[in-house]
């Protein structure tokens, strides 16, 4: 789907840092960002996300931390039903 299906559908942006240990040096903290559009309050994707870096990806989690916003919602549809002219 495009993007503006999914937030019409109620998806919101969600954006997660991670931060882990470095695999050949394990006293050294790295970060990544990770960026998806997602489904609160379960998170899907985030979660799958995760599943998947802690399965393949070398680097253990140290913490994570994310937050997430809706870019349309109901309360910024307007409907003008008239228009005044002045001049």
């Amino acid at each position: 789907m495009r993007e503006t299906e999914l937030m019409l559908k109620g998806y919101g942006l969600t954006t997660a840092e991670l931060f882990y240990h470095m695999p050949d040096h394990p006293h050294v903290l790295n970060s990544f960002t990770w960026q998806e559009y997602d489904l609160a309050p379960d998170y899907p994707k985030l979660f799958g996300f995760i599943e998947f870096w802690q399965r393949e990806i070398e680097g253990p989690l140290h913490s994570i931390r994310f937050c997430h916003r809706k870019l349309i919602g109901p309360a910024e549809w307007r409907n003008v039903v008239a228009e005044f002219r002045l001049h």
